[in-house]
């Protein structure tokens, strides 16, 4: 008996071993694949559809589009947008998308093309010398909001109801933004839509709040969160929701990219409350759900992965990443500086 439980023992621990070896290397395959594209264009717009269609976006009115998981890809120009930053993107198939450019007056601008990019219609140029549009999000393909930073103290919201044409929001339900506190236009995730009427708003500066909508950007709630501020350069630059409850939020300071201080909190009550999370590598300016438990958050010194809903996390990489999003384990994307596309894969 003695020796059969010694036998036993010994096969488990092998066992165990082997379990973790197998994790391991499951682990270490897993790595981004960098794309080979014809573009210098530093992008921070994406916008994955499904695993076959994926759109980006970027400098010098770029945008970037394939409809085979990454095997070609379209690298195109809006006419006579060279000089604007195309800072978001939504898109819902391989023929509609809209672009968003970001800018003090007219450079922030809104496009919309209805044939794959062949041929695009400017829908919205701004006209207030004070806005500077960030974002944009989509609740359904004709059906939108996009936001400036404050203007006379509140932010500045735009929305449209048939996917053509844009018009201002009533702000008055809205809180007023603090001196020195506005949003980034880092990934076009600072901004973003979930369900079917709610809305949310996040941001930087001297102070790092969500703002709450369930009612399209009509009424807002504003919330404290744990996330670093106080700086030109510090605060939260990226919402994702799992669900009309469950959420993430992640920044940090951009101006210190290596810094892991109160960057990444996490909310079960609607973006009400939020709780500080632990293990981010350093500033984040964007993160996505892969699944309920499986999580990919990337900034300019790297990319972190958890697969236990981001109670713990991985380094994956030290690259120059902008923006990441994901529609499953199969549809993981993220783009950076110089042209940068990659898709991530598990192994």
């Amino acid at each position: 008996m003695k020796f059969n439980r010694t036998l036993q023992s010994l096969f488990s621990s092998f066992a165990v071993s082997l379990l973790l070896i197998f994790i391991a290397a499951s682990i270490a395959a897993a790595q981004w694949q960098k794309q080979t594209i014809e573009t210098k264009a530093s992008l921070r717009g994406l916008s994955v559809v499904n695993e076959k269609v994926i759109w980006a976006s970027g400098t010098g009115g770029t945008f970037l589009l394939t409809i085979d998981g990454g095997k070609n890809w379209t690298v195109g120009k809006v006419p006579d947008a060279d000089k604007l930053d195309f800072r978001d993107v939504e898109a819902f198939d391989a023929k509609t998308a809209y672009l968003l450019s970001i800018g003090e007056g007219e450079n922030s601008r809104i496009y919309k093309t209805n044939d794959g990019g062949q041929s695009w219609k400017l829908q919205f140029k701004n006209t207030n010398p004070k806005a500077f549009f960030d974002a944009f999000a989509f609740w359904d393909k004709t059906h939108g909001i996009a936001m400036s930073d404050p203007v006379d103290g509140k932010y500045l919201l735009i929305e449209t109801k048939d996917g053509e044409t844009w018009n201002v929001i009533d702000n008055n339900k809205s809180p007023r933004a603090k001196e020195g506190e506005a949003a980034f236009a880092a990934s076009g995730t600072c901004l973003i839509t979930q369900g079917k009427s709610n809305v949310y708003l996040v941001s930087g500066g001297t102070d790092a709040r969500v703002f709450y909508s369930n009612a399209r950007g009509l009424a807002w709630i504003a919330s404290e969160t744990p996330i670093v501020k106080g700086t030109a350069g510090s605060g939260i630059f990226s919402i994702a929701m799992l669900n009309k409850r469950q959420g993430v939020i992640v920044g940090g300071n951009y101006e210190k990219p290596d810094e892991i201080n109160n960057n990444a909190a996490f909310t079960t009550a609607s973006g009400i409350t939020w709780t500080l999370g632990k293990g981010l590598s350093g500033y984040r300016s964007g993160v996505t759900y892969i699944d309920k438990n499986t999580l990919i958050a990337v900034g300019a010194s790297g990319s972190d992965l958890s697969t236990d809903d981001g109670r713990n996390w991985k380094n994956l990489d030290k690259g120059n990443y902008n923006a990441v999003q994901a529609k499953g384990k199969k549809a993981i994307w993220a783009v950076g500086a110089n042209g940068l596309v990659a898709k991530y894969s598990f192994k």
